[in-house]
């Protein structure tokens, strides 16, 4: 059932679901499981960096978009303006 789970998990992309599996791994009963279970794994780790690296860049990106709407927008004045 838990390789079932994290296969789900996998496909769905759902990091959520898979720190939640990881907390929980069962004792398997055989060398074939405990091999498929491996794989999983890997692939598992291999997904949470590729979201993490994903993360990473949309942070970048929005970052860059900020400041440059920020360099965009007239510059806001502190005091009083009378002479306008």
């Amino acid at each position: 059932m838990w390789l079932t789970k994290i296969k789900i998990a996998i496909v769905e992309k759902n990091s959520d679901k898979l720190n939640l599996l990881l907390d929980e791994v069962p004792k398997f009963e055989n060398k074939q499981d405990m091999e498929e279970a491996m794989y999983l794994l890997r692939e598992a780790a291999e997904l949470i960096y590729t979201l993490r690296d994903e993360t990473k860049q949309s942070m970048k990106q929005m970052k860059k978009n900020i400041n440059f709407l920020n360099s965009t927008q007239a510059p806001a004045l502190n005091r009083l303006d009378l002479k306008s």
